[in-house]
């Protein structure tokens, strides 16, 4: 074989197989005992021995096009583990690349958002290009019969291998097989995905699922709270603690000064690192929803949720939702009585990167504005907090006087404070400690007003939606999330402390929670009807 075709061969080898271990590489880690891809050999041998006119040499296309997809699945699975601490699964996750793309916009603005994706785009063209260059030379270069030979050992050489490799079984260490692993893992997913779908929507329709009035709860203003990334590695972790833990002593303090009682545990939260929604559907409707199929299944079913149980019990319904900026028919599918999303809540002071109002303006204007437009009715109120979302910068005070909030122009200040993201997320360590500080801000604004207006005619019901991302967390952080229940009335905590919730506002320590038997966010609503009730109410704890 001439020594240039050898070289080409090399340098095709060379370079399929980065591309081929690329995404392993930075997913796992350890190239030593990667280095090799089994299909870059295969595909390099075929390449060697296609011609390089007539009908088979378009073939090298269809190369090309398949590592570039096998090249796009990796980055996107690693994403996905970086962001949600799981696989990519593409049967559920191509409907999110829009709210990619809105979080980059929140969080970097439009033109530079427009610029990374237009960025990675550029890159991976060039990829393709240099991929469809080197196939270029390297295809018809087994000419005569050693090289012919050379091509067709290879080949089979590597085709063994990764029929081993399929097999669980490795004769050449360190050798794998990604793009095959990657398209039995996908197509297993798909298959089981699409099963488990069949079986969501099945058992929707065969469990028991009406309205149930709570009239234990009747005439009270239940206020469920979500605090955007409240996990519980922020108590459990040193890292956070140190931080959080006074906070939470604070709270305790402040909650005593007020008369107001109040009780902690942990509940599973479905999913991990983003998607709030889901989290909060799991909560609304007792039922474990950790996927957009399963999200979009419920909103069209007739399936009922705590807004139809609370108006039963006589409850004006809404929601507060300041991240909202879009249309949102998520919203009337919950059959919620008023929807207060970002445009109807009258803010004055600036947007905070991807927040569109701190949190203590959202609770302002609930308390001033919305609370009072209720009148006699009581108020069961879904409202998020989301000034701990990422980037998590700039980090506020709590102001001390409520009237100082005003229309939050006195925001204004802040704007600038701070690093801007892009500077910021160049440090790991720096965007931790940034995390902690924008929940101990979000903790202490939703303390204040809790201290401040809640009384023995109130419940709330203070939770985290999901931990924040593996990349905050580790890839071994659980998925639990810190409840706190306060209320001016002792007797309402009753059924969360006969549940395994504690006094006070620290939730039961890591040994308990490593104990297991944690329930999910899905059992709230359960609670709820087992405690306050009507005593035909379904228990809703055995749903999935």
């Amino acid at each position: 074989m001439p020594l240039r075709s050898l070289g080409r061969w090399l340098l095709g080898l060379a370079l399929l197989n980065a591309m081929l271990l690329t995404p392993v590489w930075l997913l796992y880690g350890d190239p030593a005992s990667r280095w090799l891809a089994l299909e870059a050999c295969l595909l390099t041998g075929l390449l060697a021995l296609l011609p390089s006119s007539g009908l088979l040499a378009g073939l090298r296309w269809g190369v090309v096009a398949l590592v570039m997809a096998f090249l796009l699945v990796g980055l996107g699975d690693l994403a996905t583990h970086l962001a949600f601490g799981r696989s990519l699964n593409l049967y559920l996750d191509l409907p999110l690349l829009p709210a990619v793309f809105n979080l980059l916009e929140g969080n970097l603005g439009f033109p530079v958002a427009c610029l990374v994706v237009l960025g990675a785009v550029a890159l991976l063209a060039l990829a393709a290009w240099l991929l469809a260059r080197l196939a270029g030379k390297l295809q018809g270069t087994a000419r005569g019969g050693p090289a012919v030979v050379g091509a067709l050992l290879l080949m089979v050489a590597s085709g063994a291998l990764i029929a081993a490799e399929l097999q669980q079984v490795r004769p050449l260490p360190g050798a794998r097989a990604p793009l095959v692993d990657t398209l039995r893992f996908q197509g297993r997913q798909l298959v089981e995905t699409r099963r488990a779908h069949r079986d969501f929507a099945a058992r929707m329709v065969a469990e028991p699922d009406r309205v149930t009035a709570m009239p234990g709860l009747a005439g009270r203003d239940v206020l469920l709270v979500f605090v955007e990334s409240y996990g519980i590695s922020a108590l459990f972790d040193e890292r956070y603690a140190r931080v959080l833990e006074p906070r939470l002593d604070a709270m305790a303090e402040r909650f005593d000064a007020a008369g107001l009682s109040a009780a902690s545990g942990i509940l599973e939260a479905p999913i991990r690192g983003g998607q709030s929604w889901l989290a909060h559907a799991t909560a609304l409707s007792g039922l474990r929803i950790d996927n957009s199929l399963w999200y979009r299944l419920m909103l069209d079913s007739e399936r009922t949720t705590l807004v139809d149980d609370f108006r039963a019990t006589g409850h004006r319904t809404l929601a507060v939702m300041p991240a909202i900026t879009m249309a949102w028919p998520e919203g009337r599918a919950y059959d919620f009585d008023e929807i207060h999303a970002a445009a109807d809540i009258d803010y004055a002071g600036p947007p905070l990167n991807w927040v569109t109002m701190p949190d203590q303006y959202t609770l302002h204007h609930f308390q001033t504005r919305i609370r009072p437009d209720a009148g006699a009715s009581p108020l069961f109120a879904q409202i998020a907090l989301i000034s701990s979302h990422a980037p998590w910068t700039p980090i506020l005070p709590v102001l001390d006087d409520w009237d100082r909030v005003g229309d939050g122009s006195v925001f204004a200040r802040w704007e600038d404070a701070g690093e801007p993201p892009d500077e910021l997320w160049q440090d790991l360590e720096r965007v931790r400690d940034h995390y902690a500080r924008s929940l101990d801000y979000a903790l202490g604004a939703g303390a204040r007003w809790t201290a401040d207006f809640v009384d023995d005619e109130t419940l709330v019901i203070l939770l985290g939606d999901h931990q924040a991302a593996p990349l905050i967390t580790g890839d071994s952080a659980r998925g639990g999330v810190p409840v706190h229940v306060i209320s001016g009335d002792a007797g309402l905590l009753e059924p969360f402390l006969a549940r395994g919730f504690v006094p006070g506002t620290h939730p039961p320590g890591p040994e308990h929670y490593a104990q297991g038997g944690v329930a999910g966010q899905e059992d709230l609503r359960g609670w709820l009807h087992e405690a306050f009730g009507a005593d035909e109410a379904p228990d809703t704890s055995t749903i999935p």
